[in-house]
């Protein structure tokens, strides 16, 4: 599993065989089966959490007991409650795996550690917070200005893989709509 993320590292950036070597020996193998919590509300995440098989979501869960997706994450993504980790605080999510996952999980201590001992790691981190920031953006302007339709074909567009892999209802739930609402447009769309 860990060779996994060793490839990722190759393909973000160049690394020696020592800086490979101590990053993994911060390394923690995690596996989910599917349903299992990753994170659950009201606990502090504490990692730095990167995913090299499966797939997680990370959802509230609102005084009726509806659930309201934050985010998908698959393999060679991260996930995480971020709040948590820097404010430690208790998280307001739950992070669960939708299907068997496999993660490789860094302590944050240990992972800003290595941050600081490994340049070329450090910038790597900074380009991916950078683009998951880009990321939250656009999700908040599609949000805000799409149609239901719009939405569900940029979503799908954006991440052909998913609608495979993931329930409907969660995917509604993340675009915002009820599950028929979904329906509805997927057959609308399938007609065009």
């Amino acid at each position: 599993m860990y060779e996994i993320f060793q490839k990722y590292l190759d393909e973000k950036t160049e690394l020696t065989q020592a800086e490979s070597e101590r990053i993994q020996s911060f390394a923690i193998i995690k596996k989910l089966r599917k349903r299992q919590y990753l994170l659950q509300e009201g606990d502090v995440w504490k990692y730095d959490a990167f995913i090299t098989q499966g797939c997680v979501r990370t959802y509230t869960v609102d005084e009726k007991g509806g659930e309201h997706v934050n985010n998908f994450s698959i393999e060679n993504w991260w996930t995480g409650d971020r709040e948590s980790l820097m404010m430690q605080q208790p998280s307001r999510f739950n992070i669960d795996a939708i299907e068997d996952t496999e993660l490789v999980l860094f302590t944050h201590e240990n992972f800003e550690l290595l941050c600081k001992e490994i340049p070329a790691f450090n910038n790597m981190v900074n380009a991916i917070l950078q683009r998951s920031f880009i990321a939250a953006q656009n999700r908040i302007q599609a949000s805000l200005t799409l149609t239901a339709e719009e939405k569900y074909l940029n979503f799908i567009n954006k991440y052909p893989g998913f609608a495979s892999r993931i329930p409907q209802a969660m995917i509604a739930s993340y675009l915002g709509m009820t599950p028929e609402t979904l329906s509805r447009i997927r057959k609308q769309t399938a007609k065009k």
